[in-house]
């Protein structure tokens, strides 16, 4: 199984990068392989290093702007043609997505991913990471849009997603991200 990491490529505090080394190792013990934005920097490198210390593969995906960036020791490297096609080829090749701590490129994964969920394009489990808090306002915002009624599946403007909780799931464990994607399996 693939799962997907959208995460930092910066360098973060070790209150963020202990649940991430947690995490990969749990993946590492269920025999999970990477996909991720390929970059040999921050957060991205950290967990790249842990996965393919543990003997797990990992699919380094980027674009030509970042290809000087891109992990030479990656198992498997793709260069897509620009930021679209890129997450494409992220969603298509993971089994899951698990979103780590991240800034407005994590963030814009993140919503790709939901909204191509919501269009039924694909069921993937989605589960965010809310490390020390960090997503708290983002979930305060997906809450007032669906209290606001504007969660709608698909083209049916009628047709209300039962529960956003179902569709994205916000844990604040790395244990309890393994639950989502195991039950997903």
């Amino acid at each position: 199984m693939n799962v997907c990491i959208f995460c930092s490529s910066n360098n973060l505090e070790n209150k963020y990068l202990e649940p991430a080394k947690k995490l990969a190792n749990m993946f590492i013990s269920a025999k999970y392989n990477m996909v991720y934005g390929g970059s040999d920097y921050g957060l991205m490198q950290f967990m790249a290093d842990i996965m393919q210390e543990g003997g797990r593969k990992i699919i380094g995906v980027t674009i030509p702007v970042y290809a000087e960036d891109l992990r030479e020791k990656a198992d498997e490297k793709i260069i897509a043609k620009d930021l679209s096609d890129r997450k494409r080829i992220i969603l298509d090749r993971s089994d899951a997505i698990v979103v780590l701590i991240g800034g407005i490129g994590t963030i814009d994964e993140l919503f790709e991913v939901m909204e191509l969920k919501r269009q039924g394009c694909h069921d993937k489990p989605i589960i965010v990471l809310n490390t020390d808090g960090f997503y708290d306002g983002l979930i305060m915002q997906l809450n007032r849009i669906e209290k606001e009624n504007l969660f709608k599946a698909g083209d049916d403007r009628n047709k209300k997603i039962s529960t956003l909780s179902k569709f994205i799931q916000f844990v604040d464990t790395p244990e309890q991200a393994m639950e989502i994607i195991n039950r997903h399996l």
